[in-house]
């Protein structure tokens, strides 16, 4: 297994964090090391929580005795040596001497722990995936646990969070995040060991709310970015208010009928205060919910979130964005562990620049020691929140089981564009991951376009050599640009022999626009039908 936990020159992130104060009269251990808890093996093992200023505090587990004295700020840690992969549930003591009780918690495991986060294709749960029953029947894994933190956003950095570890079981996997239980579960097939898995993610959020707001400001597009956010829309505004409570009165009823029928429960409207502060998060979310986790030890992270981010004036700072979060959380964690994130699928949004955000994710794969699951055959024309999550935690299950834990698989990516040769009236483009050979999926090859030095695109015909493919038309004389699959809801089917399908891409950097919705006045006057004949008499 390859070791991501190197030592960082910078401290770690409860170190260097502005952290709201938590004081304590008892002794308190972080949330996240709870009941349940899977702990990380392999490295050492930071345990901490606060008890009166100056206690000496021991932590006591798995033969293991550490000791630490409680800070002027009440704030202890101590650093369990390497652990070893166990599924025998063992108790974690923690003391503090004299007459204050022990915190002793019950059913620890260590194994592989994940962090997921992100908005709400990350958030979306099992019962709202495909095939919930049969997910739900399969669903008795004790090995694998989840904790979802349920902090909010703050204009703080909080020292602990809120929220619980919960074993696998029919009665509580529909309400785990599908993307990352669907991952954790390829994990603890493949390794036979125990999964943690971490989500911390909120539906509708852009990036902006999960990367320290200090941090984001350093950096001047995208301080000038965030500065040019408007402030909150007012919470008093009557007529969202009150479609609000009527969309609310209708949806009691619905739950109501869905609960009485055991059918699939609807989804609750959102308060619109709730959504505009949201929109207008920055840093809030990272104070609130990512914050509080740290230094718990972690393999790695997953993010699947963008769809806040592709309006055309937002999706071009998205790669600067992604990797200065990738970055940020590292050092704060104190070492670079590997990160992965779901490439955004195909959705038949218009007015939405999700091609440049699919380039923006492709483009941060030069961050070291990250991943991609490709995802632009597994969306639904008009559903944001495709159900084949199954699919998507799969497809990251490879990466990681490839290059985390060197692992066989048949292929850890779809291919990936790796340059171009122009001439000869053609554009060859080459490509890596493209395992057990390129595949024209189901027919021909689709998805293709090309232009030449006037920028006027013509369909293209495709064809595969090897791991190129060469890419012309009749249409274009002297080629010079290639684009595949650049459409929000694009017709594509380049494969590798592992089934794991291409990523969009362009070769050329030219300034474009996704298409405009087509508003149609109210005021337009609407077309008389044609005047019917007068019947002779």
């Amino acid at each position: 297994m390859k070791s991501y936990f190197k030592t960082s020159s910078l401290l770690a992130a409860w170190l260097i964090l502005p952290l709201t104060s938590l004081h304590a009269d008892d002794l308190k251990v972080a949330t996240i090391v709870g009941n349940h808890a899977v702990l990380q093996r392999d490295t050492p093992v930071p345990v901490w929580g606060w008890a009166d200023a100056g206690t000496e505090v021991t932590v006591e587990f798995a033969g293991q005795k550490k000791t630490a004295k409680a800070g002027a700020d009440g704030k202890w840690q101590v650093k369990l040596d390497k652990l070893t992969t166990s599924a025998e549930p063992r108790e974690l003591k923690v003391s503090a001497g004299g007459d204050k009780a022990p915190v002793v918690l019950t059913d620890i495991l260590v194994g592989e722990v994940w962090l997921g986060s992100g908005q709400s294709n990350m958030a979306m749960t099992v019962n709202r995936a495909d095939n919930y029953e049969q997910e739900q029947a399969a669903a008795n894994l004790p090995n694998v646990r989840m904790f979802v933190e349920k902090g909010a956003s703050e204009p703080e950095a909080l020292a602990d969070g809120k929220g619980e570890w919960r074993v696998t079981t029919p009665e509580t996997v529909g309400s785990f995040s599908a993307a990352l239980f669907f991952f954790g579960r390829e994990i603890h097939r493949k390794l036979g060991v125990p999964v943690g898995l971490i989500n911390s993610s909120v539906g509708g959020t852009p990036i902006e709310a999960w990367i320290d707001k200090d941090t984001q400001m350093a950096v001047p597009e995208l301080a000038a970015a965030a500065k040019a956010v408007p402030a909150p829309a007012p919470v008093s505004a009557e007529v969202a208010m009150e479609n609000y409570k009527k969309l609310l009165a209708r949806w009691e009823v619905l739950a109501q009928k869905a609960k009485e029928n055991n059918t699939e429960m609807p989804r609750k409207p959102r308060d619109p205060s709730v959504v505009s502060s949201r929109k207008n998060d920055v840093g809030g979310l990272f104070n609130g919910k990512i914050a509080p986790l740290i230094p718990y030890a972690i393999r790695g992270a997953l993010w699947y979130q963008g769809e806040a981010n592709s309006g055309p004036e937002k999706a071009l700072l998205y790669g600067t964005q992604l990797s200065l979060l990738i970055n940020d959380w590292r050092s704060r964690w104190g070492y670079e562990f590997p990160f992965a994130w779901a490439q955004l699928p195909n959705f038949g949004v218009v007015g939405r620049d999700w091609p440049t955000m699919r380039e923006q994710m492709l483009k941060t794969l030069a961050v070291p020691h990250t991943g991609m699951g490709i995802n632009i055959d597994i969306g639904e024309e008009k559903n944001i929140h495709p159900k084949n999550k199954q699919e998507v935690g799969r497809r990251l299950s490879l990466w990681a089981l490839g290059t985390v834990y060197d692992e066989k698989v048949e292929s850890t990516s779809g291919p990936l564009p790796a340059g171009k040769e122009v001439g000869n009236g053609k554009v060859v483009v080459s490509f890596t991951h493209a395992d057990k050979g390129l595949v024209a999926k189901d027919g021909e090859l689709r998805g293709f376009v090309i232009a030449g030095e006037d920028q006027q695109w013509k369909p293209a015909q495709a064809k595969i050599e090897g791991d190129k493919v060469e890419v012309s038309s009749a249409e274009v004389a002297k080629p010079v640009a290639v684009r595949y699959a650049w459409e929000n809801w694009p017709t594509c089917n380049l494969y590798n022999g592992a089934g794991l399908p291409a990523t969009p891409f362009r070769t050329d950097s030219w300034s474009w626009k996704p298409p405009v919705p087509e508003v149609k006045s109210r005021l337009a006057p609407k077309p008389r039908a044609p005047a019917k004949p007068k019947a002779d008499k």
